[in-house]
C-alpha cells in the first residue's frame, strides 16, 4: 500500500473564499432559467454562449501561461471555479474536454504552432474538442486500439479506423486522436501517436448514438483514407501512450467524477424536508459525508498536478470509488421517496430524479470503464 499516497490538498484562503462568492453569484443570474432537471446534465450540456461568458471572465484555462490567453493562476483556483459549476449543474459541455485535458495536452506536448492556433481560441470558449480513444470491439482497453496512421510518402500520414463514444463530436472543432503508428511489438504500449485533427478535414464521418433518453451526445467517428500533415502529430511519434496516460490523470481526478448526480442530492434534501426521518437522515449523513471524503481525495490529486507530479493511481481510484458513490446516489433517492421517476413532471425532484436515472449507467464508463481502473489500481498496488 506505499505506493498509494494521497499529499495534503492546498490550504484555502481569503482570496479563494472570494473567487468562489464571485463564480456563485454569476451562477445565480446566469442560471436562473434553468431548471433542476437540465442543471442534473452539467457537462452534457452544450452551449457556446455560456462558455464564451466564462472565456470572458477569465474561467477557461486559468492556469495556462498568458502568453497564449491563459491568467496563471492556480490549479486550486482552477478547482474552485469548476466545483461551483459543477454544483451548480451548469452547462459547460461545450468547452469541458479542451479546458480540462485537450489544451493542457497541448501545452505540454504540443508544439508552439499548435499552442499559439488553438489555446487562445480554447481559452476564449471559442473552440470544441473531443477525445478520439475508445473504438468499437476495444472499449477502454486502449492498447487494443486499431485506428492507423500510415506514414505518407513527402510527408503526413493517411488514417483509417474508428472511434466510438465519442461525446460531442458532431459539434466540436478539434479532436485528440490516439491511434497506432507503427507495428506491433512485445511491449503491447509502444507504436502508438496522438494527433490533433480538424474535423472538418475531408474522410472524417461523424454517425450519432442516441442515449436511453433519445438524446444525442455520443458518436462514432469514422476515418477513410484521412490525410494528416506532419504538422498534425503531438509531440514524438511512438510517444502516445505515456502522452495518453498522463491526460487520463486529468480527466479521471476531478470533480465531475463525484459531482455528477450532484443536483439530485440537493433536490432529494429539499424534498425531504428540514426533519426528514431517522432513515432518511442517516442516508443523507452518509452520503455528505463520502462527499467530504471524495473531494478532499480530489483537490489532493489537484494539487499534485499542480506540482509536476504524475498521480495517475491516485486518479483512478477517485474516479472509481466516485463513479460508485455517483450510481448509487439515485437508487438511494428511490428508496427514501415514495414517487415514480418522471422526465415530464413539473416536481423539481421527481424530473431530476428521472434524468439522473437516464445518465446514471454512463457514470463508470466515460473515462475509463471500471474494470479497466481496478486493473490499473490492482497493478499500482502490487497486488496484481
Amino acid at each position: 500500500m506505499s505506493n498509494l499516497v494521497f499529499a495534503a490538498p492546498p490550504a484555502s484562503t481569503p482570496r479563494h473564499a472570494e473567487l468562489r462568492k464571485e463564480v456563485r453569484s454569476f451562477l445565480e443570474s446566469a442560471l436562473a432559467g434553468m431548471s433542476p432537471a437540465q442543471r442534473a446534465s452539467s457537462w452534457f450540456n452544450f452551449d457556446a454562449d455560456f462558455s464564451r461568458q466564462l472565456g470572458a471572465r477569465g474561467w477557461i484555462g486559468m492556469t495556462w501561461p498568458k502568453q497564449y490567453g491563459g491568467s496563471e493562476r492556480s490549479a486550486h483556483d482552477r478547482y474552485i471555479v469548476v466545483e461551483e459549476l459543477l454544483a451548480a449543474g451548469a452547462p459547460v459541455g461545450a468547452h469541458w474536454i479542451a479546458d480540462r485535458q485537450s489544451g493542457p495536452l497541448l501545452l505540454r506536448f504540443g508544439s508552439e504552432q499548435q499552442r499559439q492556433t488553438i489555446l487562445p481560441r480554447i481559452v476564449r470558449g471559442e473552440c470544441y474538442f473531443c477525445i478520439g480513444m475508445s473504438e468499437p470491439d476495444s472499449g477502454s482497453d486502449l492498447a487494443a486500439v486499431r485506428t492507423r496512421a500510415e506514414p505518407v510518402n513527402g510527408g503526413g500520414y493517411r488514417v483509417n479506423g474508428a472511434k466510438v463514444w465519442t461525446t460531442f463530436a458532431h459539434v466540436a472543432n478539434y479532436m485528440i486522436l490516439f491511434c497506432r503508428t507503427d507495428d506491433r511489438s512485445d511491449d503491447r504500449h509502444k507504436g502508438f501517436s496522438q494527433f490533433l485533427v480538424d474535423l472538418s478535414t475531408p474522410g472524417i464521418t461523424v454517425r450519432p448514438i442516441l442515449d436511453m433518453g433519445g438524446r444525442h451526445h455520443f458518436n462514432e467517428v469514422v476515418f477513410q483514407d484521412v490525410f494528416l500533415e506532419e504538422g498534425a502529430l503531438i509531440g514524438e511519434r511512438g510517444d502516445g501512450w505515456s502522452q495518453v496516460t498522463s491526460e487520463l490523470a486529468l480527466e479521471r481526478s476531478g470533480p465531475e467524477r463525484f459531482l455528477s448526480s450532484y443536483v439530485l442530492l440537493t433536490e432529494l434534501v429539499r424534498a425531504l424536508g428540514p426533519n426528514p426521518d431517522e432513515r432518511a437522515a442517516i442516508a443523507i449523513g452518509r452520503l455528505t459525508s463520502h462527499l467530504i471524503v471524495l473531494r478532499r481525495l480530489s483537490r489532493s490529486v489537484a494539487g499534485m498536478l499542480e506540482s509536476g507530479g504524475a498521480p495517475g493511481l491516485q486518479a483512478a481510484l477517485v474516479k472509481d470509488v466516485g463513479n460508485s458513490l455517483e450510481q448509487e446516489l439515485p437508487e438511494i433517492a428511490r428508496l427514501l421517496s415514495s414517487v415514480e421517476p418522471d422526465s415530464g413532471s413539473a416536481d423539481p425532484f421527481v424530473s431530476t430524479l428521472a434524468e439522473t436515472i437516464l445518465q446514471a449507467p454512463i457514470y463508470s464508463l466515460r473515462g475509463g470503464a471500471r474494470e479497466v481502473l481496478r486493473g490499473i489500481i490492482a497493478r499500482g498496488l502490487d497486488v496484481r
